[in-house]
């Protein structure tokens, strides 16, 4: 991925540090945007102590004005871009009856909204050059495999929503040879999962559905990010791939 520039949004921590992280260990440019950018420093000294390349933006995903304005930083700074990881997300657990319009509306708008926003205006700058890899992070509880989660309306709404709007940004961005794919995690051992406060038994019945019968790692997710942003996936796109320890098979 020599030359090739990436930007991962919620790249802080958890997911999306990690997908930074073996992005930039391939030799891709790295951009990492976050609500707090000053938590994304120690990731880019990170990949710079590597030898590699990288910065920090913040940036609301569902700002319009703000991905406007880090995008434009970064193809003045970089001079295109190549590679848009749609990681930016929020879980915040609330039963549906007392659920409010605020927040079902900050939910879709950071993990729904946020992510076409970002991959609109990426495309954008990949159509510039006839090539480019979108990866929307979305999750195995988005709807039609059988995974709900008490509490997740707005979360399971807008990550079934990422995975209709891949499929139909994968056949308008095709023609401008640009490929978008889905990447569906079940349980992975992340701080937005800490931060849930899920209690143990709810987790342990999770996990009793898991073949491997452990929450899985970001580490182990990344790799698949990397492959689809690679030109090895040249003719992968419109896909949905759960990294899911075996869940949807038991």
């Amino acid at each position: 991925m020599k030359g090739k520039v990436a930007l991962v949004t919620g790249a802080r921590r958890g997911m999306g540090r990690s997908h930074a992280l073996a992005l930039a260990s391939q030799g891709a440019k790295v951009v990492l945007t976050d609500i707090d950018a000053a938590e994304c420093s120690p990731v880019v000294a990170e990949i710079q102590t590597k030898g590699g390349e990288a910065m920090c933006f913040k940036m609301d995903v569902s700002n319009k004005a703000e991905v406007d304005t880090v995008f434009d930083e970064v193809i003045k700074h970089f001079g295109s871009l190549d590679i848009l990881v749609n990681n930016a997300g929020i879980y915040v657990p609330k039963p549906a009856l007392e659920m409010t319009e605020e927040e079902w509306d900050k939910t879709i708008d950071i993990n729904l909204k946020g992510e076409f926003l970002c991959a609109q205006r990426a495309a954008k700058e990949m159509a510039k050059n006839k090539w480019g890899r979108i990866i929307n992070i979305s999750s195995i509880a988005s709807g039609q495999v059988g995974v709900g989660i008490a509490g997740g309306a707005h979360y399971t709404a807008s990550k079934g929503g990422v995975i209709g709007m891949s499929e139909t940004l994968a056949i308008e961005f095709a023609p401008l040879g640009i490929n978008v794919n889905v990447i569906a995690p079940g349980a992975i051992d992340t701080p937005m999962v800490q931060a849930s406060s899920m209690p143990k038994e709810t987790l342990d019945a999770f996990l009793q559905q898991v073949p491997l019968k452990r929450i899985g790692k970001s580490e182990e997710v990344s790799p698949l990010v990397v492959f689809l942003a690679s030109d090895e996936a040249s003719y992968v796109t419109g896909a949905v791939f759960y990294v899911d320890g075996g869940w949807l098979a038991s």
